[in-house]
C-alpha cells in the first residue's frame, strides 16, 4: 500500500517543524496506552523539549505514520526527521544514555541511587524474587509527578543498579535521581498490607483549605488564589478576595518562586484539583486545593451565588 503524496507532505512538514516530534497515542499529560506512556517517561527523563501529535484525533495520520516510516506499531520517535523508533527502544536507549546523545543532551548521571529496603519490605521482596525465578531484580520507575511503581523485571545490566539487604535494585538515570534516599518499608494495619514507600524528593502532596481559610490567608497576603474556571463561568459566581486566573495561560503562575503558596478554585473541585496537581509537578512546595470549589463558597459566604 503506498503513502498518498498529500500526507506524505503533511508529514515531512510535521518532521521540519518540530526537531524531535513523537506520534503517540493521548498526549503526554494523559497517554492513552501503557507504549505510549513508557516512551512519555523516557522522554520527560531526558528533559528534552519535544513535539507530539496525538495520532488518536487523526486516523489519517495514525495509518500514514506507519507507512511512512515503515514501522507498524505507535508510538513513534522521530529525532530530526530520522525514525528512532517505538517504545521498547526509547526506553532501552533512555537506560543506556543513547537517547541523550541522539538529542544532543549530556550524558545522565548514572550514581547509583541510595535506596533503603527494610527488613519487613526485604523479605516480602526476596520472596517475591524467589518465585519469578532467577535474573530478577526490583525495578524501581518514578515519574515526572514523583509517583512511583515497583515491580520485578529481568535483570538489566544497562540500568542504573544498587543494592540493599541484598536485594538488586534497578532504575532509569532519571528515577535513579528521584529515588535517591527512598525508603520501602511493608507495613500490615487497618487500612491494609502491602509497600509503602518514603521518598523525600516527592514534592508534599496537594493539602485541602476550605473557603474560610482560603479567605483569610488571601486577605492576610499569605496565599494566591487562582481560579481556575473560565470568563463565562467566574461571571456567573466570583469569590470577594482578589483572585488570578488562566485566561492568558499558565506561563506567569509556573515562572513563580517554587516556594509561593498556590490555592485552587473552581465548581466543585475537580478541575482545581488537576491544576494543583500541575503545578506539584513542577516543584511547587505549598499547593491546596479549594475544598468544595466555588459551590461550598456559596454556602459559606451567601453574597456568592450559586449556579
Amino acid at each position: 500500500m503506498s503513502l498518498d503524496p498529500a500526507l506524505r507532505a503533511r508529514i515531512e512538514s510535521l518532521l521540519a517543524q518540530h526537531p524531535v516530534l513523537l506520534f503517540m497515542k493521548g498526549t503526554p499529560e494523559a497517554p492513552q496506552c501503557g507504549f505510549s506512556a513508557r516512551a512519555v517517561q523516557a522522554l520527560d527523563a531526558t528533559g528534552a523539549e519535544y513535539a507530539h501529535v496525538n495520532v488518536l484525533t487523526d486516523p489519517e495520520l495514525r495509518e500514514g505514520i506507519k507507512l511512512y516510516g515503515d514501522w507498524p506499531t505507535i508510538p513513534q520517535l522521530y529525532i530530526r526527521g530520522e525514525l528512532v523508533g517505538g517504545s521498547d527502544i526509547i526506553t532501552q536507549m533512555a537506560a543506556s544514555g543513547e537517547l541523550h546523545a541522539a538529542l544532543g543532551l549530556p550524558a545522565p548521571d548514572r550514581t547509583p541511587p541510595r535506596i533503603t529496603l527494610t527488613p519487613a519490605a526485604a523479605t516480602k521482596i526476596q520472596q517475591a524474587l524467589a518465585d519469578a525465578g532467577a535474573d530478577h531484580a526490583l525495578q524501581i520507575e518514578v515519574d515526572r509527578t514523583f509517583n512511583a511503581r515497583l515491580h520485578l523485571a529481568p535483570v538489566n545490566p544497562q540500568a542504573v543498579a544498587t543494592e540493599s539487604a541484598g536485594i538488586r535494585i534497578q532504575c532509569d538515570p532519571a528515577s535513579a535521581r528521584r529515588a535517591d534516599g527512598m525508603t520501602i518499608d511493608w507495613v500490615e494495619d487497618a487500612r491494609g498490607k502491602g509497600l509503602v514507600i518514603d521518598n523525600p524528593n516527592a514534592p508534599p502532596k496537594v493539602r485541602p483549605i476550605t473557603p474560610a481559610q482560603a479567605e483569610e490567608r488571601v486577605k492576610a497576603g499569605t496565599l494566591t488564589l487562582v481560579d481556575v474556571r473560565p470568563l463565562d463561568e467566574r461571571l456567573l459566581a466570583e469569590v470577594p478576595v482578589p483572585y488570578r486566573h488562566l485566561d492568558d495561560g499558565v506561563a506567569e503562575l509556573e515562572a513563580l518562586p517554587k516556594d509561593t503558596p498556590l490555592a485552587f478554585l473552581c465548581l466543585s473541585g475537580g478541575r482545581s484539583a488537576q491544576a494543583a496537581e500541575h503545578f506539584r509537578a513542577l516543584g511547587f512546595r505549598e499547593l491546596y486545593n479549594v475544598q468544595g470549589g466555588i459551590a461550598a463558597w456559596s454556602l459559606y459566604d451567601p453574597r456568592v451565588p450559586r449556579y
